[in-house]
């Protein structure tokens, strides 16, 4: 191969379009033809996990993350980038587009999916481009002028000619490739690693990958081998579907950054009009109002601090969720819009692990806290420099470690098959009651010495700040109980239970004395729960 087809090669398939690496050097913005990393046009284009894409350069540059069954000494080599290529076990990597950590398979960074709509872009953008030389792909060495519509591929001058002279090819039209500048999209043929002449027109289901006639022929002989165009419809549908699926969870995530934007804005609206109040509360005295002024504006600063700390996190988490799924919609969209048959089949699997996961995710699409914060000029403060002063700041959030258990003597103590129950008090930072509920309440009782022996309470808000919680033991045993608010546990949380057996032991052998003593009652019950057997005689 000559130096200057060294210098042009742009793709990963065999025989693919070729830009000197010059030109990647001079455009910079990146785009779809842009790598995100180093800001060039693509060279050899591959899809991470996450759906973003990089050049294999890029990619092979990337310090790993974790490399799962490296030896010490495995690594020792000289050159960067190299455990892409000499590691055998699967490497994770942190994608620079989004953070997200991604593993690459077992092959390494060969082994991930060529991005086959990007090396379409790269070539559509180098007849485009005026400082671009595409090379033949037959010969690798003249200057490619026209492309082959049947066959998809460039031609030198020579090549064509020879072309036009082969009997199989004799029929093939070209087209002069100045006159594709304007064109939208350009097919590019997709060959086989394996058999590089042969193009990937068919698929097998069996090993899920596109294969070539040869392929079918050899190591496929006995495998469900059908055309592309066969087996489209199944695997389109269900990208499709996935697709389908996911695009709702793009609308919510949008409105509950707006929701926690407007939250954003009235905490700090609210915050700006109570440190008016106390402004103008605090002017009626001299130095110590004044202090008790200052220190009441820090403590509505820790506040806001604290609430605006809680939405930026929870804006953070939903705006990168917001991202990936942006990212794995548009991919998915520009794939089944733009991409061939095969171009699908081909990027497929990555493209539906990447939805699946992100219709797994998890997430709240209501702001974690509210704009509740108030001023009480007229509470109480204590004293200030000698002075009694007023005026405190609620915040009115309830607090886990004010929050108490309530109940009967001996709630600590249950009964197999019986019904017990407690009482929750939820408090906020003063230690004084709610007054109100909807609180976030978690109750697990679980058995010590049978983990698989869990108790399902029944937690019910009184909507007064208490909430009372039965349960039904089943089995005796003692139990562990966790009394959780907001996700933290309250005062005396968690404690032991001590569920005792349905029937008591007694010193006699049999239930004769309660049966006796009942003047001969058949449904007579002896105090350990038993009943007497029959058969049962008249009693004088």
């Amino acid at each position: 191969m000559s130096e200057s087809v060294e210098k042009l090669n742009v793709v990963s398939t065999p025989n693919a379009g070729l830009i000197s690496s010059s030109v990647r050097g001079e455009m910079g913005s990146p785009s779809r033809t842009h790598c995100p990393a180093c800001g060039c046009l693509y060279l050899e284009p591959r899809i991470l996990p996450c759906l973003h894409t990089l050049c294999s350069s890029c990619i092979r540059q990337l310090e790993p993350v974790s490399v799962p069954g490296l030896r010490v000494g495995d690594s020792d080599s000289g050159s960067e980038g190299s455990w892409a290529r000499e590691q055998p076990c699967p490497v994770s990597l942190l994608c620079p587009v989004c953070d997200s950590e991604v593993d690459l398979p077992r092959d390494g960074v060969d082994g991930l999916v060529v991005n086959q709509l990007v090396v379409s872009e790269v070539f559509l953008l180098s007849l485009r481009s005026q400082e671009v030389d595409l090379v033949c792909d037959l010969c690798s060495e003249g200057d490619a002028e026209r492309r082959c519509e049947v066959c998809n591929v460039n031609l030198c001058d020579f090549c064509c000619k020879a072309h036009r002279r082969q009997k199989k090819t004799a029929s093939h039209g070209t087209i002069a490739l100045k006159d594709l500048k304007g064109s939208g999209r350009i097919l590019r043929p997709v060959l086989c690693s394996l058999h590089p002449p042969e193009e990937l027109k068919l698929f097998c289901e069996t090993c899920d990958r596109p294969v070539c006639r040869d392929c079918v022929v050899g190591d496929h002989r006995d495998h469900a081998c059908d055309f592309s165009s066969a087996v489209i419809h199944k695997y389109g549908d269900y990208v499709r579907e996935l697709l389908k699926r996911t695009q709702p969870h793009l609308g919510a995530l949008e409105e509950a950054l707006r929701e926690i934007e407007r939250v954003s804005q009235a905490v700090e609206e609210r915050v700006e009009t109570v440190a008016d109040e106390i402004k103008a509360f605090a002017c009626s005295y001299v130095k110590a109002i004044e202090k008790h002024r200052d220190r009441l504006l820090k403590q509505l600063r820790e506040m806001k601090n604290h609430k605006e700390n809680c939405l930026h996190l929870q804006r953070i988490q939903l705006e990168q969720l917001l991202s990936d799924m942006r990212t794995g919609v548009d991919f998915t969209e520009h794939l089944l819009t733009s991409g061939s048959n095969l171009e699908i089949l081909v990027t497929k699997e990555v493209v539906i692990n990447r939805l699946k996961r992100l219709n797994e995710m998890r997430y709240k699409i209501h702001p974690g806290v509210d704009d509740g914060i108030w001023f009480t000029p007229q509470e109480r403060a204590g004293q200030c420099d000698g002075f009694e002063v007023q005026g405190v700041i609620l915040m009115r959030a309830v607090d886990p470690s004010k929050s108490i258990i309530q109940g009967e003597v001996g709630f600590h103590v249950g009964r197999q098959g019986r019904e017990s129950e407690f009482l929750l008090v939820c408090n906020d930072t003063l230690g004084e009651r709610m007054g109100r509920g909807g609180e976030s309440v978690r109750v697990s009782i679980i058995h010590k010495d049978n983990n698989e022996c869990i108790i399902t309470p029944v937690v019910t808000d009184n909507n007064n700040g208490t909430y009372q919680i039965s349960f039904i033991p089943q089995e005796a045993g003692i139990y562990t109980v966790w009394v959780c608010v907001q996700g933290q546990h309250v005062q005396g949380s968690p404690f032991s239970l001590t569920v005792k057996s349905k029937f008591r032991k007694h010193n006699g052998m049999f239930h004769c004395c309660t049966f006796c003593s009942s003047q001969g009652q058949k449904d007579a019950r002896c105090g350990c729960g038993g009943t007497m057997p029959g058969p049962f005689f008249a009693w004088d």
